[in-house]
Formats: structure tokens, C-alpha cells, sequence
């Protein structure tokens, strides 16, 4: 699949898968940055994406981002196929859960991008959907 990227700052790495298993690639902030402890910041990760038609890229933590005391602050991010500008560049909202400044060094692998394909709904609306109601958060197995 052949997918149009633009870099912000040249002189870092294209984004790469590491390994021939790997469904994600990594992504790293063009610029360094330390937060303060309960802070967030949103970290510019130097490349805007055209994904192809019918996907959305879809934006994760690297399962090591929680050793540095970070997380992303609003989970998983969505990139939308039309988010895809010469100004879009992607950006990670990172929280720091510790009680000590936490810095992030630019070119940083920090957070992971896989491709989805997705479909739209076309709503049909209904008084009654038939089925029977199970409960939820955690209600499935109890009596």
C-alpha cells in the first residue's frame, strides 16, 4: 500500500515498521519537551499522512510510554482520512502521571500508528431493536 507522508523536519527518520511481524509503526516528536508532573502536553510528531481511501490511521501508545510516567491523554487517538493537509502534522497528547518533570527527547520513539480500514453506518432508526437487554460494565456471568 503506497501512502503520501510529508515530514515537517527532514533531518529525522521516516516512520518504519521494526520488525517483518511488526503492525504498527512508530512515530517521535520533531521537537524535545518535559512536563511537569499532572501536565499535559501535545507533542508535534512531525509528519502529516494521506491515508488511502477508506482507511484512518489510528494512534497508540508504545507499550514502553507508561516506564517514562506518560500516557496518552486521551487514549487512542483517530486521524480521519481527510485530515491529511500540508499543515495537518499529527500530534500526541501525552500526560504525565508521575510527581517529577518527565522529558521526551525529539526523535524519541513515543507512540504507534497502525492503518484501519473502517465503513460507515447508514442509520435505520427503530422504537424496538428485539433483543434482550443484558446490562453492561461488567454484568455478563452474574445472575
Amino acid at each position: 500500500m503506497k501512502v503520501r507522508i510529508k515530514r515537517f523536519d527532514k533531518s529525522l527518520p521516516l516512520p518504519e515498521y521494526k520488525t517483518a511481524g511488526a503492525v504498527a509503526f512508530d512515530l517521535a516528536p520533531r521537537v524535545s519537551v518535559t512536563l511537569l508532573p499532572g501536565g499535559i502536553v501535545r507533542v508535534p510528531l512531525n509528519v502529516a499522512i494521506e491515508p488511502p481511501p477508506g482507511y484512518m490511521v489510528m494512534l497508540a501508545a508504545r507499550s514502553s510510554l507508561h516506564k517514562k510516567g506518560l500516557m496518552l491523554a486521551h487514549g487512542v487517538g483517530i486521524f480521519d482520512e481527510d485530515f491529511s493537509g500540508n499543515k495537518d502534522e499529527y500530534h500526541a497528547p501525552l500526560y504525565n502521571f508521575t510527581n517529577q518533570p518527565v522529558s521526551v527527547e525529539r526523535g524519541e520513539r513515543i507512540v504507534q500508528c497502525i492503518f484501519k480500514k473502517y465503513d460507515k453506518a447508514e442509520w435505520e432508526e427503530v422504537d424496538d431493536l428485539g433483543n434482550k437487554t443484558r446490562g453492561g460494565f461488567g454484568s455478563t456471568g452474574k445472575n
